[in-house]
């Protein structure tokens, strides 16, 4: 052990001479080496933390190996920095250390999975979250620990996402985002922690919402008809060589009235898919009018059933426990039982062509159940509640159509106008 002015040349020589010794630095006071017995070199500084004195142990940190890409002037530089902030109060073994047992991201994200979104959330939509999470999250940053993470890292990540699906990159981003909070509130990090997530800007998202207007509706309403009683015509295609057709008369097909039941439920009861494939009979009461799902996507909840819904619920037939009855399937005893309709893929399709509603997805039944609401005048807090919304900034998306006095002023204005370009008073 010894002075010695640690740089390349001296490094080099002592790593040869001098194997299982330890030198220090003549210049900086706690700037050293260790020469292993292989002849490998580290480099560590020594220190007393806190206010210092002689009853503080010293204590030895290592900041780096000898390597090529890590020299003696790197390790003077490095070990320069974290002396100086020893001066200032710091303790480098203490930040490392924590450091070390700081939560990762793989961890917080856990966290945030297991105690509040699996108990709280469908099991579906917890799988969607698990889903991008592991896809996206997991491979990139999963393993890093949380308080390295920098908006920059974030930032990088949601746009590699977006550049294929910025929906999808501005919902990890959300998720991310609740997820670093509920490990703050939790304690899991530091609560003077910034989340690194807030102040990215999202990818700009085209509105999805489409209400089906009076013409559409009628051109619905005259499908469905036809697709339960004489059937939708075939489409031919024409380019291809089609043996064995049926005569022009015959070329029809009947659409199952489980599905057509199905889709006029989706519109007049402004329920999600699921709710009403789900919907089982021991859970309807006609009478009352209130139809209880036992697993909507907020968790239990009732339905208030129209007159028109519960008219054409009375006029079903009960023949399996569901209300659109699903196959039969075998469970592993043996037994057959009845098993809920699994989607209307396929008759939809059919029907929308027919329809002519290009664009026009199922789930846009229920918009339009909302925006009937909204256009009638219905409050934006009861539209909510028919609809089972958890939170009041989702019904918003219909404020803009709840704006009847500013409608009535708007048609007032005009026709006087036109009145007067007209002559008329």
């Amino acid at each position: 052990m010894g002075l010695v002015f640690i740089e390349r040349r001296s490094v080099a020589r002592l790593a040869k001479e001098a194997p299982a010794t330890v030198h220090y630095d003549e210049k900086l006071t706690g700037f050293g080496i260790r020469v292993g017995i292989t002849g490998s070199v580290s480099y560590f500084i020594e220190y007393r933390p806190g206010a210092g004195g002689r009853r503080v142990q010293k204590r030895r940190l290592v900041i780096g190996k000898e390597s090529p890409v890590f020299r003696a002037d790197m390790a003077r530089a490095k070990a320069e920095k974290l002396l100086s902030a020893v001066a200032l109060g710091d303790d480098p073994a203490v930040e490392r250390k924590a450091l070390r047992e700081a939560a990762t991201v793989n961890e917080v994200i856990e966290h945030y999975l297991t105690h509040k979104i699996e108990p709280t959330r469908k099991a579906s939509t917890a799988a969607i979250f698990r889903g991008h999470f592991a896809k996206h999250l997991g491979p990139a940053i999963g393993s890093r620990v949380l308080i390295t993470l920098t908006r920059a890292d974030i930032t990088r990540l949601h746009r590699k996402i977006g550049a294929d699906k910025p929906v999808t990159a501005n919902r990890i981003l959300a998720l991310l985002h609740a997820a670093i909070e509920y490990a703050r509130s939790d304690g899991l990090v530091p609560d003077e922690l910034a989340n690194p997530v807030k102040g990215i800007d999202r990818f700009r998202e085209a509105g999805r919402e489409r209400y089906l207007n009076e013409q559409e509706l009628r051109r619905l309403g005259a499908t469905l008809r036809l697709a339960e009683t004489d059937g939708l015509p075939w489409k031919i295609d024409e380019s291809k060589k089609n043996k064995h057709l049926a005569r022009p008369e015959n070329r029809r097909s009947l659409i199952d009235a489980g599905a057509v039941a199905a889709i006029r439920l989706l519109l007049l009861t402004g329920c999600r898919l699921r709710e009403i494939l789900h919907l089982r009979w021991d859970d309807v009461d006609l009478i009352r009018g209130i139809a209880l799902l036992q697993d909507s996507k907020v968790g239990r909840r009732s339905v208030i059933l129209g007159q028109a819904a519960v008219g054409l619920l009375a006029d079903l037939p009960r023949s399996a426990d569901y209300v659109i009855p699903g196959a039969l399937r075998r469970r592993p005893d043996g037994e057959l039982i009845n098993a809920p309709r699994t989607d209307l893929k396929k008759p939809w399709a059919r029907v929308q062509a027919h329809a002519r509603l290009e664009g026009v997805r199922l789930h846009d039944l229920r918009h339009s159940f909302a925006a009937t609401g909204a256009g009638s005048g219905l409050g934006l807090q009861l539209i909510g509640k028919l609809l089972g919304h958890a939170s009041p900034s989702t019904t918003q998306r219909y404020a803009h159509l709840a704006d009847d006095p500013l409608r009535r002023a708007s048609d007032h204005v005009s026709a006087t106008l036109l009145a007067a370009l007209d002559g008329r008073s």
